[in-house]
Order: C-alpha cells, then structure tokens, then sequence
C-alpha cells in the first residue's frame, strides 16, 4: 500500500507550515536522507528529509500552499511494485488530515473538512499500551490534568492532536486531578471572544487595510496569550548604576579594538544574567508541567526583534564563555535571525531571557515570561540621574532600571530578590566577571 508522507512537526510549537518549494518531482526516485522539500514554519524556512525509500507518486500539496497542519498528507511514496494505480482516492483527496485540522485548499481540491469522518469514541488502552500524541497535545493535557490514555486520536494511525486534547470531556481527566469545584462554588466561564466580521462591523466606513497574520504572528499571539493567561507572573525592579561598567568597558573596548571586537553593555547584561544563575542556582530553572527542571549551565535567550516579529536565540553555556566571544556569537545569531536562518535548537531552550529596550529610549516596563522559562530581565536604557553617594552627598550617576518578571511556579520573592541581587552586583562590579 503506498505510503503517505506527512508535513513534519520541525519544532515542538509547530502546528502547520507552507510547502515553500518542493525539490523533488512525480516519478522521482528517493532514499532516505534525500531532501524532499523546503518548509517554512513559523520561524524559519527549513529541509525536510525523506525517511524511507521509493518512488515520488504523487504531490498532494503544490508549492507555497498556506497553512497546511502537521501531520496532513502531502505527497504519496510507492515502494517497490507499487505504481501510480495503487494510489486511492482517499490519498489523493488528502482525506487522511483529521476533521479539526483539515489542510488549506491545495491545488487538487482536498475533500472539505465537514465530510471527514468523525473520529470514533475512545476507547480504554491496555496497561503499557504505547500512546502517540504530538508535543502540543501532550502539553495541553499536562496542563488540563487529562489522561491521553483516556482520549481517542483523530490524527494518523491514531495519532492524538491538540484538537483532540481541547475537546476532550471531562472523563478523560486523570486520576491524580483534583476534583473540579463543586455546585456550591461555580466558576464563571471566560466570555467569548469577539469575531472578526464583528470587529470589522466597528470599523465600517473608514479606510483600513486588513492585514493576514503569518505563522511567526500567529504563534507569538498564542504563546504570549498563553503565557499571560497561565504564568502568574510577579515583578522586581531595581536601578543599577552603570558609570564603573562603562568606564570598564572603554578600556576594554581599546585593547579589544585590533582584533575587531567591540563590547556592548548588552554583552555585559548577558555575562552578569548567566553567572548570577550560577551564583543562584536555585532560580536556574523552567516550569515543566508537574515538576520544575533545574538546569546545571547557564542557557540565556536573547530577544531579537525582526520584521514582524522576534525571536529569542539561545546562548548555551553563557558562564562559561567570555565577553568577547558572547559579543561575537550574539551578533551571528541575530544576523542570522533577522534572515530567519535560524535552526530551531538555536532559538529552543533556555532558562532565563534578556529583553533589552533600552537602545529605543524605553526607561522600564514589565516583559512577558516566554515560556518554559522561570523568568525574564526586561532593561531600560541608562541615563543620567541625581543620586545619593554613599558619603550622603547628592551626585549623578548612569543609572539603568530593569524589571525582573518571574514565574512564581518555579521562583518564590525572596529567591527572585536574591537574583536579581546577584545580576545588580555583576553589572556593578563588572571586573568580578572576569575573575
């Protein structure tokens, strides 16, 4: 029977991608490793490989189609002694996409969504029985305390999807959840939101121009939703004068000077962040459902900001690194990001994030955790301001004010404090850093 190749899940956030450009034909024989295809995901475009060996019989899905889901057929394998003949109508409509996350249109017309079978009810797995579900349904059940043993898949072979997870009933629950509220304590369902064709009734008459959301706007929307919805975040503030660190970094900066290397504060913040996690090893951590992970290196993500979005690139192994290769390594990365050639372990993982908006004149404000993150440094840009010395005298200082958002989950206040403590007190000694 032919095989179906199935749009791949190149990340554990993505949940569809577009066909950007195939590199194989029909009648093309392949083997594995061989590149198939380019994919755009919702941060990079990338190559998917073909995992088995034959015969291309059949392009499911033409090139630039939009917003085709994981695991939807795309094109169709045909081993040895198979032929074109072999290929039922059921392949060749994409039928095999569940109902819930049916394919965008292709060029052959896929089958719509409403005649998909609905999937079966589910039925009890066997003790030890293997469960197949994607990354995003296993999250959603650990955050919704269901049993995937308890849910039926409408994916592939049986394979348990997000939208599976979301309509679950309330039997699949687990049996480690807590029971829901009773009668005499409801809780209020969130309201609905509000559609599109309502919004754009607010706006009838004026001149407007409606812009689609791309798969990079689409997951930032989600994952910053998500994030503010079930990440009870808490703040911590602190100023930090800058004068010691500025004046160190000039020196540096002229010593550095004949090997093209130039420091910015933003490579001190990076240092001062990745030791101060060590120092504080505790807040070294990341919210995983039902347990917390406490990481042993200092992974630090950086927010990038691009056209239409941001990425937030991984700096492994930070406390071990000097400034100057953190400089030249976050200045590769952020070139690379601004061309999304990111690869997705390069901008996956981390414990902790720096956003900086310091260099736009922004004096504070309170970032969004990126999940799994334990916490992120939002920092401000460094000016001038009257202070008291220790002495008692009132003199100036560059003083720069940074916000630390922390998930509670993983990070108590008094631990937060002692963090942020520690990254105050690199940055205003930074020649410890060195030590």
């Amino acid at each position: 029977m032919p095989t179906e190749i199935l749009m791949p899940a190149l990340s554990p956030t993505m949940e569809e991608g577009t066909l950007a450009k195939w590199l194989v034909k029909e009648g093309d024989e392949v083997s594995s490793g061989d590149l198939l295809a380019e994919i755009e995901t919702d941060k990079a475009t990338m190559e998917f490989e073909a995992v088995d060996e034959g015969v291309i019989g059949k392009i499911l899905v033409a090139e630039g189609t939009e917003a085709v889901k994981v695991n939807t057929a795309i094109a169709v394998l045909l081993e040895e002694g198979e032929s074109a003949d072999d290929i039922g109508a059921e392949s060749s409509s994409g039928a095999s996409a569940p109902a819930s996350e049916a394919p965008a249109p292709a060029a052959e017309a896929p089958a719509p969504a409403a005649e998909t079978a609905a999937p079966a009810p589910a039925a009890p797995r066997k003790d030890g029985e293997r469960i197949f579900a994607s990354p995003l349904a296993r999250r959603i059940a650990a955050d919704k305390g269901l049993d995937l043993a308890g849910i039926s898949g409408s994916g592939p072979h049986g394979r348990i999807v997000k939208a599976d997870v979301e309509n679950a009933k309330p039997g699949a629950k687990s049996a480690e959840t807590p029971a829901a509220p009773s009668a005499d304590a409801p809780k209020a369902a969130a309201p609905a939101p509000v559609s599109a064709s309502a919004i754009a009734a607010m706006y009838e008459g004026r001149e407007y121009e409606e812009i689609p959301l791309d798969g990079m706007r689409k997951t930032i929307a989600a994952r910053l939703t998500e994030a503010k919805q079930t990440i009870p975040h808490f703040y911590l503030r602190r100023d930090i004068q800058l004068d010691a660190l500025l004046k160190f970094r000039s020196q540096l900066n002229k010593q550095l000077d004949a090997r093209g290397v130039k420091l910015s504060v933003n490579d001190f913040i990076i240092k001062a962040c990745a030791l101060a996690l060590q120092s504080v090893p505790t807040a070294n951590a990341v919210w995983a459902g039902d347990r917390t992970l406490q990481l042993k290196p200092s992974d630090v993500a950086v927010a990038v900001a691009i056209e239409g979005g941001l990425f937030t690139p991984v700096l492994k192994d930070a406390e071990m690194k000097s400034l100057s290769a953190l400089s030249a390594e976050m200045k590769d990365l952020a070139a690379r990001a601004r061309d999304r050639k990111l690869a997705p372990h390069e901008y996956q993982g981390g414990s902790f994030a720096i956003s900086n908006l310091g260099m736009f004149g922004i004096d504070n404000f309170d970032a969004v955790i990126n999940p799994p993150h334990g916490a992120i440094l939002a920092v401000g840009a460094g000016a001038k301001k009257p202070v008291v010395g220790g002495d008692g005298e009132l003199t100036v200082a560059t003083v720069m004010s940074v916000t630390l958002s922390v998930d509670h989950r993983v990070i108590d206040g008094a631990l937060g404090a002692e963090l942020l403590n520690a990254i105050k007190d690199n940055l205003e000694n930074p020649m410890v850093m060195l030590a």
